[in-house]
């Protein structure tokens, strides 16, 4: 079922990500960490869906949406980027393959962060992001989303990694064997891998390797 809703407003977030407020149709729910497919409510956009993940809660009474713009795509993203408050897009029925099953690492590459904001949003509200810690590279430190809410929540147990830019502030390394090696002291906990497809393959090969139950690793490709 789709639903056609109107933007409330629109937020800049990084150099390159938005927040897009939403009408919310009555009744409509979905777990934290799932999606839903988007499209945009204009001639020649309607059919060009693209999956999005919810970061408000169901309780809110919008949905939201943190987008990355990619402008030199000629896609989904670009337009989105033109839209103001009042245009309208298309929402379907809710799906995902992240949602929360207990305490673990949350290990996430750029936009690969938007599944743990609904997540991480709901566990500070009931209280229980305790035994949890984030892993979060991005490739250079204005490309951190929402950097000031994770350490709210997450209180110091964040790991913020840095590929690109030599004088962050923050880790500069990849997420390479010897680095996860050194981040993690207990592979019996859950994993929850969320980034670019190459990053979740190369970083759910090493979790393997290290010994981590290939039962406890959720994965997902933004």
């Amino acid at each position: 079922m789709s639903h056609t809703v109107k933007i409330k407003s629109i937020n800049q977030i990084t150099h390159d990500v938005k927040q897009f407020n939403l009408e919310k149709p009555s009744g409509y729910e979905f777990t934290p960490g799932h999606a839903t497919e988007v499209s945009i409510n204009k001639e020649g956009w309607k059919d060009e869906k693209r999956p999005f993940t919810f970061t408000s809660l169901n309780e809110t009474p919008e949905l939201q949406f943190t987008i990355k713009i990619y402008p030199d795509h000629d896609g989904v993203t670009e337009q989105l980027d033109k839209l103001e408050a009042g245009d309208e897009l298309i929402i379907r029925d809710t799906w995902g393959a992240i949602e929360y099953k207990g305490p673990g690492y949350f290990i996430a590459g750029g936009a690969g962060i938007t599944p743990y904001l609904a997540i991480f949003r709901e566990l500070e509200k009931k209280g229980e992001i305790e035994g949890n810690r984030l892993i979060f590279s991005n490739k250079t430190d204005k490309d951190i989303i929402l950097k000031e809410e994770l350490d709210r929540i997450m209180n110091g147990k964040t790991t913020y990694v840095i590929t690109d830019q030599e004088d962050t502030s923050h880790t500069k390394a990849y997420l390479d064997e010897d680095f996860l090696k050194k981040e993690i002291s207990d592979l019996d906990k859950r994993f929850y891998v969320c980034g670019p497809p190459e990053m979740t393959e190369e970083v759910e090969k090493i979790l393997k390797k290290l010994g981590a139950n290939t039962d406890s690793i959720q994965l997902d490709d933004q």
